[in-house]
């Protein structure tokens, strides 16, 4: 863990290390996946079976028991207790009203008496949603993805997610269900993405992925982008918080654990103006970090990427922020409002002492999906945009194309088109 003072001669050296923590997609990884997508695209389920019984130890004969049956989905609702089931409808409910203020609506402007101009926005017919199911199982996820499409009117909704060893977290199954998942099939890493591009005998292609996973799945997306839409590629999981001081040192240590038991490479980052606060938080990460079941995780994570760094005032530490473009900004400021209009770049923002990034993570309604590695610099949260296409209406009459059409024609001119200017030419001439 580095303890910084923002001022220091060597900062930018010594903080460099946290800046390329991402995965990078060697050549091996990229060669492997591009023959695992080829593989599927080519031999269907007969790779996709291959790859899942040697990945995740499965012995699957028949393509059709890469598919969850309805009767397995209700198993797993019925091993919840009632408010394990509670929460997963809450959270449902407030993901879909926050969501649900996203809509767009098809529009006509009839601003021009001769020109009808507007936008049609139709939903994406199916979508494929990526949950892990690795290192931890994430209701959460799938709800964060199913929901926001099912609000934007998706027709049907694909889920993939490995079960190694044949295991399913019950409360993975339970939300899709809640989330209105159509079909769920037990397969991931890259095959399970190739076989959404593509589609096989038993995979339906879809429009769109979305969805976190690990390098393979995150390379895969990035070598199908084009076949089918992606969402963004995300990196490993990152928190920023901004302090002045003010709070309990406790409750920002747990915010910073909070992502650093998410995987070794994540990233938890504290800049204070208090430098003795600053020098609690670490005491209190030490303290913290012995209680957690991931500890192992959360410690080499908190080791290697983990920084607390002191700045000189709140707009340095705002600036310095901006830089960074992290995953998750906590605000822990006394006024987190007058300190927000100096926030340019960040995926989701929480503001005061109150809020912890794990409200959003769960509960609040804002989507958690967010743009990781700088990417919030020109990325945005999973929305209900992801999950609908937009078209451009153009209707012209005869008089609207006659006093537009001259300079139609004199632009097209200008690019040495002339088949283009003619088909403005022969309409003005023919009524003439």
């Amino acid at each position: 863990m580095l303890f910084l003072d923002i001022h220091d001669a060597d900062f930018e050296n010594r903080f460099a290390t946290i800046l390329s923590r991402s995965e990078e997609t060697s050549g091996e990884v990229l060669e492997t996946v591009r023959g695992i997508i080829n593989e599927v695209r080519w031999h269907g389920d007969t790779a996709l079976m291959d790859y899942t019984n040697r990945f995740d130890r499965l012995g699957l004969n028949d393509a059709a028991g890469l598919e969850i049956p309805a009767s397995e989905i209700a198993t797993a609702m019925e091993r919840l207790t009632a408010d394990d089931l509670a929460a997963l409808q809450l959270a449902c409910e407030r993901v879909a009203r926050f969501h649900e203020k996203q809509k767009q609506q098809t529009w006509i402007s009839t601003e021009e008496p001769d020109i009808l101009l507007g936008q049609k926005v139709t939903p994406l017919n199916r979508v494929g949603i990526y949950v892990p199911g690795g290192k931890a199982s994430y209701p959460s996820s799938v709800i964060m993805n199913a929901v926001p499409a099912k609000v934007a009117g998706v027709r049907e909704i694909i889920m993939v997610c490995p079960t190694p060893g044949g295991e399913m977290n019950p409360a993975v199954l339970a939300a899709a269900r809640l989330a209105g998942v159509d079909r769920v099939f037990r397969i991931g890493g890259a095959q399970a993405v190739a076989a959404l591009a593509y589609g096989t005998a038993t995979i339906p292609r879809v429009d769109k992925i979305t969805g976190p996973g690990n390098i393979y799945v995150a390379t895969a997306k990035q070598l199908v982008f084009g076949q089918v839409g992606i969402d963004m590629i995300a990196g490993p999981s990152e928190i920023l918080v901004i302090n002045d001081g003010s709070g309990n040192p406790s409750h920002i240590a747990a915010d910073l654990l909070s992502q650093a038991e998410h995987d070794e490479l994540a990233s938890s980052i504290l800049i204070t103006t208090d430098r003795s606060f600053g020098e609690k938080v670490v005491a209190e990460v030490e303290r913290q970090l012995s209680l957690l079941s991931r500890e192992s995780i959360a410690r080499a994570s908190w080791e290697k990427f983990g920084a607390i760094i002191v700045a000189g005032s709140l707009v340095e530490a705002a600036a310095f922020s901006n830089r960074i473009a992290p995953e998750h900004l906590e605000l822990a400021v006394t006024d987190p409002f007058s300190l927000l209009p100096l926030i340019d770049h960040a995926g989701a923002i929480f503001m005061g002492h109150w809020t912890p990034e794990a409200a959003g993570d769960y509960l609040a309604g804002p989507n958690h999906t967010l743009p990781t590695g700088g990417t919030a610099r020109f990325f945005s949260p999973l929305s209900l945009d992801d999950f609908i296409k937009k078209s451009s209406i153009i209707n012209c009459s005869h008089q609207g194309l006659r006093r537009l059409g001259e300079r139609v024609m004199q632009i097209a001119g200008m690019e040495g088109l002339e088949a283009h200017g003619r088909s403005v030419q022969v309409r003005l001439e023919e009524r003439s």
